[in-house]
């Protein structure tokens, strides 16, 4: 039985496919930095040394933020940042892909 789907159904079935599989996706960078801590007598921070902490930045309105992050939550926006750049890639084949869609629909013979 042919498969009775438009190929603009088709086109944006794929799209949502795709994009399931890419969540939750975020667009930014994470960045370990080493910060002193705010206990007065840390045998750490006196001997020099700092403790790790990770810091996200984003752009919010086109600001640059920052914003701290919990280290269990480190691995969770590791990957939401790869899904992100991985978006961002299948964003930029799309468009190629629409318009090639595009000209085969309006070069296919019409049936009168």
């Amino acid at each position: 039985m042919p498969n009775s789907k438009s190929p603009d159904t088709l086109l944006r079935q794929n799209f949502l496919r795709q994009l399931a599989k890419l969540w939750p996706p975020i667009k930014g960078s994470l960045a370990e930095v080493r910060k002193p801590c705010i206990r007065p007598n840390c045998p750490a921070c006196a001997r020099g040394d700092k403790h790790p902490a990770y810091i996200l930045s984003f752009t919010d309105k086109g600001r640059r933020r920052c914003m701290y992050v919990p280290t269990e939550l480190v691995p969770q926006l590791q990957q939401a940042l790869r899904n992100g750049r991985a978006l961002e890639e299948f964003l930029y084949q799309l468009g190629p892909e629409l318009l090639r869609h595009y000209r085969r629909q309006r070069d296919a013979p019409k049936s009168t």
